[in-house]
């Protein structure tokens, strides 16, 4: 039997998860928790095989807590459901060794093999969301573009950014309009938005 913890804070969807996943004849649901907090303690109580583990939980987020689960419980494999494939998701989880992503409107049968898949060594991630991550990577940002693009997102001027990062103002002018082009934005404030929802800042 495959033991499995489930992790999904809207109750009516983590009683639907629960109730699926019991009726595969080698699943055993140990533990089910509504909170990102609640995972650590709940694992560490029941030792889990693997974690379906929701994205967007209260408190510690799911992919969070499922990167510290990996550090308490190297063992313990998991599944990552998220509602959508934003690149930034994709790319923590890939570089953080987890072992699966899907969308949570996947087929239900889609996430029982993604748990019997991950249990035999495999990763198993969305290739279309894959995809769009390693595209997302071939634009990121230096690390001193990121200083510069979260200083402007926190509303300092180009004079008041080269001070603190003891830069010219020009080097500074210079790094935005690289930045803009980078993430092939319209302006600096639609630089800043994207940064934001790819989770780079």
């Amino acid at each position: 039997m495959i033991r499995l913890l489930i992790a999904e804070d809207v109750h009516m969807v983590r009683g639907a998860l629960v109730a699926l996943l019991k009726l595969e004849p080698d699943f055993a649901v140990v533990a089910e928790v509504g909170h990102g907090d609640e995972i650590l303690p709940a694992a560490r109580r029941t030792r889990p095989e693997v974690a379906v583990v929701d994205v967007g939980l209260p408190g510690t987020d799911g992919l969070t807590a499922a990167i510290e689960l990996r550090k308490v419980l190297p063992d313990c494999r998991t599944v990552i459901l998220t509602s959508n494939g934003r690149p930034a998701i994709v790319r923590r989880a890939l570089d953080n060794g987890l072992e699966g992503l899907l969308l949570k409107d996947s087929p239900p049968e889609r996430l029982a093999a993604a748990i019997r898949d991950v249990m035999s060594g495999q990763r198993v991630f969305d290739p279309h969301m894959t995809l769009d991550a390693l595209d997302l990577s071939a634009q990121i940002l230096t690390l001193r573009e990121t200083e510069v693009l979260q200083r402007a997102a926190d509303g300092l001027d180009a004079s008041h950014i080269a001070e603190q990062l003891h830069l010219s103002i020009g080097t500074v002018r210079n790094y935005l309009t690289r930045i803009v082009s980078k993430l092939n934005a319209r302006n600096r404030v639609d630089a800043i938005r994207m940064a934001r929802e790819a989770g780079i800042i």
